[in-house]
């Protein structure tokens, strides 16, 4: 195992990008960083910029507006990073799937970018704070060694 990707299982910094969620994913993915649930234990933060961050956190639904930055956050972030799609909506479309604003879910929109990107799935509408850091925690283990 490189010593990057070591590092990179031991202490993982958070870049929380919102694309058109309703704020209910955004509200839980905050209270992890609460002490009643302490990501910081497990050596999670969020990060002030894409660039320094080791996981891209998509909240909520890609919309065509949202399609363009999205992939430009991606872009930015240095590589192997993991992508986390929290809730339905970043999952598949969830409700929001038949309208006319939708661009498609989080992880079609990254793989045109990167079509071996590492992505994790946490489904729920919205997730509890539990299942988003199980999920996270259980990502890192598709890090390459």
């Amino acid at each position: 195992m490189g010593l990057k990707t070591w590092a990179l299982k031991k202490s993982i910094w958070l870049y929380h990008a919102n694309v058109g969620a309703c704020n209910n994913c955004d509200i839980e993915v905050v209270d992890c960083l609460t002490p009643r649930y302490d990501v910081e234990r497990f050596g999670m933060q969020i990060a002030e910029s894409p660039r320094h961050a080791d996981a891209l956190v998509v909240c909520g639904i890609c919309t065509r507006q949202a399609r363009p930055r999205l992939q430009e956050l991606y872009r930015q972030m240095a590589k192997p990073c993991l992508v986390l799609c929290i809730g339905s909506c970043a999952c598949s479309g969830g409700i929001f799937r038949p309208c006319y604003h939708f661009a498609g879910p989080v992880d079609k929109v990254i793989r045109e970018v990167d079509p071996e990107a590492i992505i994790a799935y946490v489904p729920g509408c919205p997730p509890k704070p539990e299942a988003i850091i199980a999920g996270a925690i259980k990502s890192l283990g598709a890090l390459p060694s």
